[in-house]
């Protein structure tokens, strides 16, 4: 209905001048319902190209539209807005479109090129250094990462989801020297155990599994122990491929899988850190200063220049971060969304001018601002009004598992999503684990599980099935809180379109709660089952839609739609 209105107004502004055929026509949906169903500027647009009052070309406009039969009517309001109000009609197409489309309705095509074809993103989340089990950041980051490669998919993209680790480094040596001290009967409360050494239990797991040898398999690795506490190369490689395929059961129990796993410590061992050095000394950004290399980064925005490679020779982090998005975009990602937390704030202008950097020395084009950048904030665990800081198995965090175990994945894929990403989030227990109307999750799904109830009951009694839903007369759809309804359902391609431009998973959370809000309204004050037949399969046929646009947003977000609760 937006495409059709937009086109009425193209048609119109043709008539009254070719320069109002260059204006780009925006719609929007008025915040209240006294201003219609859509709403457009383009009189105000228009004012100083034609020379007019915007009252005056609104009504010129509204003049020249062709004659349409989904439209009502048409208004002026304020200083010129064009106010559109739909017919019954209308509204109804929706619930026609939605029943054809089925599990395809709300997807486009906006993520493709000029010849139709899907453009390559890669989706960066997660990336977790295996030091230890998954902790409730790192599910904030997993939550909206592949919610964000789901809709970027519903969107037309051809989406990538890449985890990128750091499989050496001082945080891996860590690791290396607690297996090998519990390894060699050593408590953690001893003097002697590592100052900087992790604590937490699963380190005298990893520690017996080394001892006897066990052999381990990740997404991207297969490890076998030497069972030598000498052995520190094995002690290192068991001990990163023990956490990493704890990471993968914790994934895979939150319903998520990656296409490509990058390891750090394969840009240096391929040289792609040294080329990519040697390309920022060529570009002239680099100079020398207290025996370490500097990048210019202030040429690029920052408040300093960086330190790349420090006194004692070593690279500081953000060199193999550069060497590391420099490869993606030779993989051929046009766009690239990195998903992390607030604390990698601090990077993004050094890693962008690197790149930038890079530009004048290789005669590349990547453009300004890229990559793209998602941050989460910090997530607080409650229970019982209390905030919980403490896993016995990690020993000093609450971990992705631990909400998993607590309160299944739906619940907790959705709470972790269903905020801003840039606002700090508190996730209560308690309330996750609700079978109340105050639990969002469980509201909508027991939204759509009503609506399988119903359309059960109707298929139970053998009048029918749900493909003749699609060819019914929509016409006794006539009350307040049906129109009501459909005008939601009309609203969630948008949402689609609008959460993936923002890059804003919480946007169809939002959603979601808004339209089971409208469904159990129209539930609780609505007979579906009725004697008349043709106001049974229309409101039959509207709630089959309603239960097809729930299950939909539901799958961005990688949460069931349950048909029993």
């Amino acid at each position: 209905m937006k495409a059709h209105i937009t086109q009425l107004l193209t048609q119109a502004a043709a008539s009254l001048s070719a320069d109002a055929t260059q204006i780009n026509i925006v719609l929007e949906r008025p915040k209240s319902a006294e201003h219609g169903d859509f709403s457009s500027n383009i009189a105000m647009q228009l004012a100083k190209p034609l020379r007019q009052n915007p009252r005056a070309i609104a009504e010129a406009l509204i003049a020249a539209l062709p004659k349409s039969e989904y439209i009502a009517k048409v208004e002026i309001a304020g200083a010129g807005f064009i106010n559109f109000f739909l017919n019954v009609a209308s509204q109804q197409t929706i619930v026609v479109e939605i029943l054809n489309a089925g599990d395809a309705f709300g997807r486009n095509d906006s993520g493709h090129d000029s010849n139709g074809k899907a453009v390559k993103v890669q989706v960066e989340f997660v990336s977790a250094n295996p030091t230890g089990p998954l902790h409730v950041g790192h599910g904030r980051g997993a939550a909206v990462g592949d919610c964000l490669a789901r809709l970027l998919d519903a969107n037309g993209w051809d989406v990538t989801r890449e985890f990128y680790y750091n499989d050496a480094g001082a945080q891996i040596d860590n690791l290396v020297i607690s297996v090998q001290a519990r390894a060699q009967g050593m408590a953690t409360d001893d003097v002697q155990f590592p100052e900087n050494g992790y604590r937490g239990d699963y380190i005298l797991d990893i520690a017996n599994a080394f001892l006897a040898k066990q052999t381990v398999t990740a997404d991207d690795m297969q490890v076998t122990a030497s069972g030598d506490v000498n052995d520190v190369e094995s002690l290192r490689l068991f001990s990163v491929a023990y956490l990493r395929h704890e990471q993968d059961l914790d994934l895979k129990a939150f319903q998520i899988k990656f296409d490509v796993f990058s390891l750090e410590s394969a840009l240096y061992s391929t040289g792609k850190v040294e080329s990519t050095v040697q390309s920022l000394i060529a570009s002239g950004k680099t100079y020398e200063e207290g025996d370490a290399l500097w990048l210019k980064t202030t040429d690029f925005g920052d408040d300093k220049d960086r330190v790349m490679r420090k006194s004692d020779g070593g690279y500081t982090y953000f060199v193999p971060d550069v060497a590391y998005h420099f490869d993606k975009w030779n993989r051929g990602f046009k766009r690239v969304i990195n998903e992390q937390g607030a604390d990698h704030h601090s990077t993004i202008t050094r890693v962008r001018a690197g790149l930038q950097a890079l530009n004048a020395a290789l005669d590349i084009s990547i453009p300004q601002g890229w990559p793209d950048y998602v941050l989460h904030q910090m997530v607080t665990v409650m229970r019982g009004g209390e905030e919980v800081k403490l896993s016995k198995r990690a020993g000093s965090y609450v971990t992705l598992r631990d909400l998993i175990d607590e309160v299944g994945c739906d619940a907790t894929r959705y709470f972790l999503a269903a905020r801003r990403s840039d606002s700090q989030l508190v996730f209560d227990i308690d309330l996750a684990r609700a079978q109340t109307n105050d639990n969002p999750v469980y509201y909508i799904q027991y939204a759509h599980a009503r609506i399988c109830s119903v359309l059960s009951q109707w298929l139970n009694q053998g009048s029918g099935d749900l493909a003749m839903l699609k060819n019914v007369d929509l016409n006794p759809l006539n009350m307040p809180n049906e129109a009501r309804l459909m005008q939601r359902l009309s609203e969630y391609p948008e949402i689609v379109a609008t959460a993936a431009t923002d890059l804003a998973p919480h946007t169809i959370a939002n959603y979601l709660k808004e339209c089971a809000a409208d469904l159990h309204s129209y539930y609780n004050d609505t007979k579906f089952l009725v004697d008349d037949v043709p106001t049974k399969l229309a409101r039959l046929a509207l709630i089959a839609a309603t239960r097809q646009v729930l299950k939909n947003g539901l799958n961005l977000l990688g949460v069931s739609a349950p048909h029993k609760m």
